[in-house]
């Protein structure tokens, strides 16, 4: 559930935050064709993403890698005539506005619902780039996330299985939690003064993302063609500034998440000290009190980005860290060999505790057998099996909290059901108690070698 939770959010926040503050680019700008226009950007991308999706579920045609390569360049075209054109149309909606006040109440909520004339046919261009790089944005993070679902482990019980759903409940809640960010952060954007804030704010964060695009735009060519040699001097120890960049992007990329989070808490702020202050004219009480309830209802929409904010640098760092953290297995305990009788033996009192045990055995090929052994609680019978399964390979398992548990699927096993074949249960691994002892017959062990190289 955590791995999906996680793995959504950092995929799709940037994407959700730029195509959110274009469209209130655009609407702002534009009105009601702005909003249209930006709507047509976001569905085009949505349907070359399920397409895109579909092939590359169904066929191997799709290198991700080289698609991204050609999609780093489109995205940067896409963002030097962004800033051209929002320096050229943006600032013309505010020279209306005298003293750089804000919008009326009235004519803000009119911005909202994309019902303003706007500039007009005049912020075309702007409209139709914002649109084309809302379309890409939404192309280059959805199809994977969109194929999340057909990888899911669900140990061979199918999509109705309680593996399945745990999982889909991670998938689905990141995209409720940017949802909802994204519905906060358009009414922000819409509502927040001064009327420049939107354009600068969102230049900044699309820069930043431009220079992650523009480092990996160039490791094809770094890890190709060695013939590139200027202007980014190549060469087999150092690639210069290119390849800085390039590592830089690699070993930072949560710093380009980072900043457009740093960013939208600016504007939540903004618009929260802007829900302190009346500056229009009033006549009566009952038009105080209608500025007071609009301001209430700004400084909610900031409290609310904040939170999500919050939760997102949450899921980012602590659920993230927390699932991707390698658990180190317990180190294996001693038994006896018996070369004559061709077995190996375990105290039963060195295991009947409840707890996990493992055992290592190094065959003459130089290969690591690992078994655990666990007593089944409220019995006399004892959990045994190989330190791997059909599913997971021999990533092995872990004891946590008086369970066990998977270390790849981190799925919780079901102590009574070990050693029985099946999911993500150990291989079972035979045994016999003689003379207060576990017994295991080398050959057993032997076998078990293909599991372990």
């Amino acid at each position: 559930m955590f791995k999906y939770l996680w793995m959504v959010t950092q995929d799709l926040f940037l994407t959700v935050t730029f195509i959110t503050l274009l469209q209130a680019l655009l609407v702002r700008v534009s009105g009601k064709p702005g909003k249209t226009i930006s709507r047509i950007g976001l569905c085009a991308g949505v349907i070359a993403s399920v397409i895109m999706a579909a092939v590359k579920f169904n066929t191997r045609l799709i290198i991700s890698s080289h698609w991204n390569h050609y999609l780093y360049a489109v995205i940067l075209l896409l963002t030097a005539l962004l800033f051209l054109f929002t320096a050229l149309f943006a600032r013309r909606e505010g020279e209306n506005v005298p003293d750089g006040l804000p919008f009326t109440t009235d004519q803000m909520k009119r911005r909202a619902t994309g019902s303003g004339s706007g500039t007009g046919i005049r912020a075309l261009p702007l409209c139709i780039v914002a649109a084309l790089l809302s379309a890409v944005l939404v192309f280059y993070s959805l199809p994977g996330v969109l194929l999340y679902p057909f990888s899911f482990n669900t140990m061979g019980q199918g999509y109705f299985s309680s593996y399945y759903l745990v999982r889909m409940a991670g998938w689905l809640g990141a995209f409720l939690l940017l949802l909802v960010y994204s519905r906060l952060l358009s009414r922000c954007a819409l509502y927040i003064r001064p009327y420049g804030a939107v354009p600068v704010m969102l230049n900044t964060g699309i820069l930043s993302f431009a220079v992650y695009c523009f480092g990996r735009y160039f490791v094809p060519w770094v890890n190709r063609a060695k013939w590139l040699k200027w202007p980014f001097r190549y060469n087999e120890q150092a690639h210069g500034w290119i390849g800085a960049l390039m590592m830089f992007t690699a070993n930072h990329s949560m710093l380009f998440i980072y900043i457009p989070m740093a960013i939208v808490a600016v504007l939540a702020i903004l618009l929260f000290r802007q829900g302190t202050i009346i500056r229009e004219p009033y006549e009566n009480p009952a038009q105080l009190r209608k500025l007071k309830a609009r301001n209430r209802h700004w400084r909610r929409v900031a409290i609310g980005i904040l939170i999500c904010l919050a939760l997102c640098l949450l899921i980012l760092t602590v659920v993230k860290t927390s699932d991707t953290q390698q658990v180190e297995l317990s180190a294996p305990e001693a038994f006896t060999v018996d070369e004559a009788a061709g077995v190996i033996l375990v105290p039963m009192e060195n295991v009947n505790d409840g707890h996990l045990h493992r055992f290592e055995y190094k065959t003459d090929k130089n290969i690591h057998v690992r078994w655990i052994v666990v007593k089944k609680p409220n019995s006399a019978v004892f959990g045994v099996g190989l330190d791997a399964c059909e599913v997971c390979g021999n990533a092995g398992y872990f004891e946590r909290n008086g369970q066990i548990i998977c270390k790849r699927c981190d799925v919780v096993m079901n102590i009574n059901t070990i050693g029985f074949k099946g999911g993500c249960n150990p291989i079972p691994l035979a045994y016999e108690l003689k003379d207060g002892q576990l017994a295991f017959k080398l050959s057993d062990i032997i076998a078990g070698e293909k599991e372990f190289r």
